[in-house]
């Protein structure tokens, strides 16, 4: 597909197969998303890739039996693949430590940073994935942990300061769909609405 097909034809999946996804293809989506912008090109995020017995794991984690059942989207839980992006603040301190930043003053501490750039490289990272997917024939869903994170980032030894943005369904999609959620029916803005020219 050409990239604005890509782009306008993207949607989030909610509905999986069972099928695997290779191993090469995750790679692949993996190293297009490298290759996201990263300030001081620190590439401060990583990657757990959840499969198999993994990915029953975090559904125990964050969607307790009792509830399950009543889950909407159903074949979500059939996805293959779990992916969490988590976000190094580290990272960018130390980058931004190093001579060639130290003028910035970001490189004494977090909180130094008005802009959490961690969170944004690893947002541009995880938004090349999934167009990166769409691309090539496979669904994907990006969406919060709003439950379990604690018991999971026991589970998986995840690192305390590291941030978790969220989590990735990959796999194949079903060709039918669940029924779009009422946030689907919101108009998209058009560019004059988004756009101020010269001043707000």
């Amino acid at each position: 597909m050409q990239f604005a097909d890509v782009v306008r034809s993207r949607r989030m999946t909610r509905a999986f197969s069972d099928k695997p996804v290779d191993q090469g293809v995750l790679s692949s989506l993996v190293d297009l998303a490298s290759r996201a912008p990263s300030a001081g090109k620190t590439q401060g995020w990583h990657l757990v890739v959840l499969q198999g017995a993994d990915v029953a794991r975090f559904w125990d984690d964050t969607l307790p039996a009792d509830r399950r059942a009543t889950f909407r989207f159903q074949q979500l839980l059939n996805a293959p693949v779990i992916a969490l992006p988590f976000a190094d603040p580290e990272a960018y301190v130390e980058r931004y430590s190093l001579p060639d930043k130290k003028q910035t003053g970001l490189g004494s501490g977090a909180d130094a940073w008005p802009t959490p750039y961690w969170a944004v490289d690893t947002s541009f990272a995880v938004m090349t994935l999934l167009h990166a997917a769409h691309d090539l024939g496979l669904g994907a869903l990006f969406f919060a942990v709003f439950n379990g994170e604690n018991e999971l980032r026991s589970r998986l030894g995840v690192p305390e300061h590291l941030q978790l943005l969220g989590a990735i369904a990959i796999g194949w999609p079903l060709a039918e769909e669940p029924a779009a959620g009422a946030s689907a029916q919101r108009q998209r803005r058009k560019p004059n609405e988004i756009i101020h020219h010269s001043k707000w």
